[in-house]
């Protein structure tokens, strides 16, 4: 064959060539959520891609196959095509017959690899990679196609390679679980593209924050808690009510660990301005409260409430007291995400732009968040930045006593009947102006 003929298979060759690159790539960059959303959609090549991607040996097989016969057929063609031309145009420049022959089938290699590194492997593979799906649906039914050709080798290599694989115990096919944290990656790397907003991709990050935390890290502790006595008169009531304007009050008696219900304050209202006497035992006035333990995820509250068509609970631990109460606001304050807000009831008040004013009762992941913290060491044994300190000091801390971690330091400023009250929190190293 001339050189005409030869340079017409070797550019044949490379089409095929860049054919089979871009197939490995597209197939398995393919992502399959979005691949079984189209064959829903009634796509029928989606459905062949996601089957060919169900047995990647069979793909990878057919392209190696046809990667490595052409890479070869290319080398032995481009050899005999051009290394004549090279080795005559170097014979006038160069002394040795021999010399001018070692180059010109040197020059010859290295022209059909840079165009095969070129055209059929560099470019498909960067065409393929930024819209893998597209090209996928495009090329599935060729690819299934060169699968059946060539089946009997398929069976042969697969089978060969699966043998070798099984032996040393490697995973023969793609693992299709997605994970949280893989959502929350893809919602930020849509974030980052601008396609999802700001407030979205925080949105999908805590909704999996609801299965991340206990209801000890959002609760009222039991300190805090405003409850009614069953046996208080009505001056005693109407005072309790005037001090702390909340929309439900527990109601115990004798003591907060013995809940007899909950009362709502629009009942006592329309008591009130119906002119009747405010007693605790008025019919109707008192309802069932919902009592859940202390192990359950935010989310599984958020479940319970949905059942019991309620909106407040009060936590108890393993030995039944009462530790405190959670709201349904608490729960999606959770999740459309927390400011810092600056009243005097907040947990998180800055005092200039390297210190803040921290409750102990904060959870160590609204530090995370909001100040950008590393996270804590062994937080599974924690739910607030109190807990954090006495697990680190092994006792509950004085004032003064502090902690360093991830670049901040956690001092304690005021202790209370053995509850750390208040922290200072300092970044270490100023940021920058």
């Amino acid at each position: 064959m001339g050189l005409l003929e030869n340079t017409l298979i070797i550019l044949l060759l490379i089409v095929i060539s860049a054919f089979c690159s871009t197939s490995e790539i597209a197939l398995a960059a393919a992502r399959k959520l979005k691949l079984a959303q189209l064959a829903e959609n009634g796509d029928p090549r989606a459905a062949t891609v996601l089957a060919l991607q169900s047995q990647p040996g069979h793909f990878f097989t057919t392209i190696q196959i046809g990667l490595n016969a052409v890479a070869i057929l290319a080398g032995v063609l481009g050899e005999g095509a051009y290394s004549p031309l090279f080795t005559e145009a170097l014979q006038s420049h160069v002394s040795s017959a021999t010399t001018a022959a070692t180059l010109g089938s040197v020059l010859s290699f290295a022209l059909v690899t840079a165009a095969f590194v070129l055209l059929a492997d560099l470019l498909p593979k960067r065409v393929a990679i930024v819209a893998p799906e597209a090209i996928a649906l495009r090329i599935a039914g060729p690819m299934a196609f060169c699968i059946r050709l060539l089946s009997p080798l398929v069976w042969a290599f697969n089978g060969i390679a699966n043998l070798i694989m099984s032996r040393f115990g490697l995973p023969e096919t793609r693992p299709d679980d997605v994970t949280p944290a893989d959502i929350v990656a893809l919602s930020l790397a849509g974030m980052n593209a601008g396609v999802v907003a700001e407030q979205e991709q925080h949105f999908i990050e805590n909704v999996f924050e609801l299965e991340s935390r206990t209801a000890p890290s959002l609760m009222t502790a039991r300190d805090s808690i405003v409850w009614l006595d069953s046996q208080e008169d009505e001056a005693a009531i109407r005072a309790k009510l005037r001090a702390h304007p909340h929309d439900k009050f527990p109601v115990c008696e004798g003591n907060i660990d013995n809940v007899v219900g909950y009362v709502d304050s629009k009942d006592i209202l329309n008591r009130i301005l119906n002119g009747d006497a405010l007693s605790l035992k008025a019919e109707g006035l008192l309802r069932n409260a919902l009592i859940l333990p202390d192990t359950l995820t935010l989310g599984e509250i958020l479940e319970q409430f949905k059942a019991a068509r309620e909106d407040f609970a009060l936590i108890i631990n393993e030995y039944a007291l009462i530790v405190g109460l959670i709201t349904l606001n608490d729960v999606t304050a959770t999740l459309v995400g927390e400011t810092l807000d600056t009243s005097d009831e907040a947990q998180i008040i800055q005092r200039d732009e390297n210190s803040w004013l921290v409750d102990g009762l904060t959870p160590v992941g609204d530090l995370e968040t909001l100040l950008d913290i590393p996270p804590f060491p062994d937080d599974d044994q924690f739910e607030t930045i109190a807990g954090f300190l006495m697990y680190v000091l092994r006792k509950v801390p004085r004032p003064t006593e502090s902690v360093d971690h991830g670049g901040f330091r956690f001092e304690v400023l005021d202790v209370d009947h053995h509850r750390i009250d208040q922290l200072l929190v300092t970044r270490l190293e100023a940021k920058a102006p």
